[in-house]
């Protein structure tokens, strides 16, 4: 992790590019899993509201949580001035994350992806170690849950939030093809996380994160933490 943030990866900035990561996914495991991209830019002022859906996801490719879900009605104006405020920065800066400094900033709007849940869609998050997943964790739009589980949906004790409520999230049927897609997008590396989401059978790519939070945080309980550690074998990117 130390590395990472030191020296960067180009591999790492291209993949943490929330576009230019499409090309890599759809080479791996085909275009059918990226959701579709309506428009993409540099200048918000340009985004074609007039012809977007009533409901769509316009986010910056840049970093983490820059997204907004646009549903109508909105005030373009203000959407605008957020975007472009979004792109005065670089990312790097909030946690040191060398991969996000060179990344070129662009807007992109995305179709919205419904699964049914009122916070979702969900996001399933594979923590994959020498392309094997390990465990997933489910996260929704708020951040307001946070279950994990094993690769045969057993909930396990493990967290590294605090004050959240607890809750399960039903196995999703077709488990064992997201598990597959998460090997197949972690397999050239020593760890991702691979996010998906899945709607209506339908599964999605959303992230490969190097580095979750910014590998600041530190698992509960503390076992986890040598445990997982151990599984991450240096040897690949």
């Amino acid at each position: 992790m130390i590395l990472i943030h030191r020296h960067g990866n180009p591999l790492f900035t291209k993949l943490a590019d929330k576009y230019l990561v499409r090309e890599y996914v759809s080479s791996k495991i085909g275009s059918n899993y990226l959701i579709d991209l309506l428009w993409h830019g540099t200048n918000p002022e340009k985004i074609p509201f007039h012809n977007l859906p009533s409901k769509c996801v316009v986010k910056t490719n840049h970093g983490s949580g820059r997204n907004i879900i646009l549903q109508e009605p909105y005030d373009r104006n203000e959407i605008v001035g957020t975007l472009k405020n979004w792109l005065k920065e670089n990312y790097y800066y909030a946690d040191r994350e060398y991969h996000y400094y060179k990344i070129k900033r662009k807007v992109l709007v995305e179709k919205f992806i419904d699964d049914g849940f009122n916070d979702g869609p969900l996001d399933y998050r594979f923590w994959c170690f020498n392309g094997r997943p390990e465990f997933i964790q489910v996260d929704n739009h708020s951040h307001s849950i946070n279950p994990f589980y094993d690769v045969n949906w057993n909930k396990l004790l493990l967290s590294y939030r605090d004050n959240l409520d607890d809750c399960d999230v039903k196995m999703p049927e077709n488990l064992n093809e997201m598990l597959s897609i998460a090997a197949e997008l972690s397999s050239d590396f020593n760890f991702v996380r691979v996010d998906l989401y899945n709607s209506s059978g339908n599964i999605y790519f959303g992230e490969l994160t190097f580095t979750p939070g910014g590998g600041k945080f530190k698992f509960k309980p503390d076992t986890w933490n040598s445990s997982l550690g151990k599984k991450w074998i240096m040897g690949k990117l």
